[in-house]
């Protein structure tokens, strides 16, 4: 059962931190409304169009990566106002250690986290695929990748694709060659002059095709030239495209089923998708460690009161902040795993909050 206490530390972390994300919201889209309204004005967007297309989106994305901040601050702020009204040393002199002083702390921060885990895997990745459509409709226009020459890709084991140039405008490929293997043998050899996507069936339909069947009997060949012949292949339109923010748009599930496709066609470039899936369950954890460092800061009565509490404050979350980049860094060049350059600054920041915390109370 929460005590007075309890009831009392809780409310005030939920309302601190519901106050420090609304006013970071208004500065966050403030400036990013400077920025972009030249382009919602050439483009004649209305305010109503803006607000409900753009920004309901944007405010869930700009939120999903400062909660930890906002905890960080927000446990300083009260919690140094707390200490400079000595609230917190009479509850010591009460005999509270400061591992019952957590308490209300770590409830609140659980719940902060939990939200935040729904949000990165699910909620948040919804909003960003709304939002980044509007961007590149209006904003973006250019932020599209993707090769369309010369392209070698595996479908799947034992299936590999040569396409000669894919052309965007009717999502057509132009010089098809599809090889089948068994093991490490050739089985058959499917030329096709042009193929092109049917989004009813979902399917390519290959214009002057031919067929090489290879065997221990022989070879047999079947031409069939200005005949179509529809086929399904996995490969899809959308496989042509990537766009720069294409990791932030999916789902976890979403996330995982691309990553797996990638590595079945003998891939390479799924490391920046890997490590955003894991730093989406990173990230929560972080709040929990912050919360913790932010009372073992704040809980003591200094001279400088809460504006030395804050600027404490804010240079840790700087320093986390670099270090988190810094190992990400190392994870996108293969120096680290993925895992282990996601989890890195946590495990640092976990043992500096271990450490406070022991030392707080003396």
């Amino acid at each position: 059962m929460l005590k007075r206490i309890d009831r009392y530390i809780l409310k005030k972390y939920v309302s601190t931190f519901l106050f420090t994300a609304l006013l970071f919201s208004m500065i966050a889209a403030a400036i990013d409304l400077s920025e972009k309204l030249t382009k919602f004005i050439n483009n004649d967007l209305s305010l109503i169009e803006v607000m409900e297309r753009y920004y309901i989106n944007f405010l869930p994305y700009i939120n999903g990566l400062l909660w930890p901040l906002y905890a960080l601050i927000s446990v300083i702020f009260f919690t140094s106002r707390l200490a400079y009204n000595s609230e917190i040393i009479s509850m010591f002199n009460a005999g509270m250690s400061f591992r019952r002083l957590l308490r209300p702390y770590m409830i609140g921060a659980t719940i902060f986290a939990l939200g935040h885990i729904l949000g990165n895997h699910y909620f948040i990745p919804m909003a960003n695929k709304a939002r980044l459509d509007f961007e590149y409709q209006y904003i973006w226009t250019t932020n599209e990748n993707g090769q369309t020459n010369d392209l070698h890709l595996f479908l799947k084991p034992g299936e590999k694709i040569f396409i000669n140039f894919y052309r965007k405008v009717d999502s057509s490929m132009i010089d098809v060659r599809l090889e089948r293997y068994e093991g490490q043998k050739l089985t058959s050899i499917l030329k096709a002059r042009s193929a092109r996507w049917i989004t009813a069936t979902r399917q390519w339909r290959l214009s002057s095709y031919e067929i090489r069947q290879l065997d221990s009997l022989g070879e047999q060949l079947v031409s069939n030239m200005g005949e179509e012949l529809d086929t399904t292949l996995n490969l899809e339109p959308a496989d042509f495209v990537q766009y720069v923010d294409q990791k932030d748009m999916m789902t976890t599930p979403e996330l995982t089923r691309y990553i797996h496709k990638l590595q079945s066609r003998g891939a390479g470039n799924t490391r920046k998708f890997e490590v955003e899936k894991h730093r989406r369950t990173a990230d929560p954890f972080t709040i929990l460690i912050l919360t913790i460092i932010g009372v073992a800061v704040a809980s003591r009565k200094v001279r400088g009161g809460m504006g030395l509490h804050l600027a404490i404050g804010i240079g840790m979350g700087a320093i986390y902040i670099f270090l988190s980049r810094f190992s990400t860094t190392f994870a996108m060049n293969q120096s680290l795993s993925p895992l282990l350059g996601v989890w890195i600054p946590n495990i640092i920041f976990a043992g500096i909050s271990y450490w406070l915390a022991k030392r707080a109370q003396e």
